[in-house]
């Protein structure tokens, strides 16, 4: 069976990040991806110009409406924006008991505010403890714990005191290129090239995104992490810098060409983007050379 990822998050109006961003991930890693819209966005690759939020009931309903049919392997959460809809989301994941990857989205690489500075306490309260894996970048990780440090190993171990089950710190910004993860007992680093791209916009999103994927497909959380990172590495590698007049798109589906030949009877006019199912759990796995 194709593993099933929600996403919990907001809309970009221009693609390149939230669950846009998500739903390209998932393909990319052969899942089946699912979404409950918390916000809608007025936004390009220069910025953010409106927001707005759906109401808590109605958030509650999309993702009850999935999960009580479809059902759900993982999910993932990006942009909240408010203490009410954190609320909501906590609420209607407690109990359920499936892997949970937050992505505790701050500030929109344009500068603009997604979180609402009132809601940053009840995202650690509420969601932290229910989180497999959190996922902030550098900034996002020295705001939520107070700490001025790029050493990741010492933020990630404090966001786990935080109450994360795990705390993946990613690489793409400070002077180290290199993820780090620490699960509560081990820390393990992920070295990242840094690409001379400018086209950025999503690999965040992208990121989280593919990890989901990766541990609802079973994998365990230091390989999802592993792949996830090589997929974002990827995506911004191939980024879309003619797109907009900003910091462009990355393009998590680059191996999807226009003029890709006739795909054979029942492959629905698209070959695979990756590589046809294995098996054996890794389904949706990049290439060898990305891995």
């Amino acid at each position: 069976m194709i593993a099933r990822v929600l996403s919990i998050a907001s809309s970009d109006s221009g693609g390149g990040a939230g669950i846009q961003a998500d739903l390209k991930a998932f393909a990319r890693c052969g899942a089946h991806g699912m979404t409950a819209i918390v916000a809608l966005t007025a936004q390009n690759t220069l910025g953010v110009t409106s927001i707005a939020e759906q109401s808590p009931d109605f958030v509650r309903d999309q993702i009850r409406a999935v999960l009580d049919d479809i059902g759900a392997d993982a999910v993932k959460t990006g942009m909240l924006f408010s203490s009410a809809i954190i609320e909501a989301v906590a609420d209607e994941l407690t109990g359920r008991g499936l892997p949970l990857v937050v992505d505790p989205v701050l500030v929109a690489s344009s500068g603009s505010r997604l979180l609402l500075p009132e809601a940053v306490a009840t995202l650690t309260g509420l969601l932290f403890p229910l989180a497999t894996v959190v996922t902030p970048n550098l900034p996002e990780a020295q705001a939520l714990t107070g700490l001025d440090t790029e050493d990741r190993a010492v933020l990630a171990q404090r966001l786990v005191e935080m109450g994360a089950g795990a705390a993946l710190v990613t690489g793409g910004h400070g002077a180290i290129p290199a993820d780090h993860l620490f699960d509560g007992r081990t820390h393990l680093t992920i070295p990242v090239p840094r690409h001379e791209v400018a086209a950025t916009h999503g690999a965040g999103c992208t990121h989280s995104a593919a990890l989901a994927a990766g541990l609802a497909a079973g994998l365990p959380l230091a390989d999802a992490a592993r792949r996830a990172s090589a997929i974002a590495s990827d995506a911004v590698a191939n980024g879309l810098a003619d797109i907009g007049k900003g910091d462009g798109p990355v393009h998590v589906l680059y191996c999807l060409r226009g003029d890709d030949p006739p795909a054979p009877p029942g492959m629905g006019g698209l070959r695979p983007p990756i590589s046809p199912p294995r098996g054996d759990g890794a389904e949706g796995a990049p290439p060898p050379a990305l891995r």
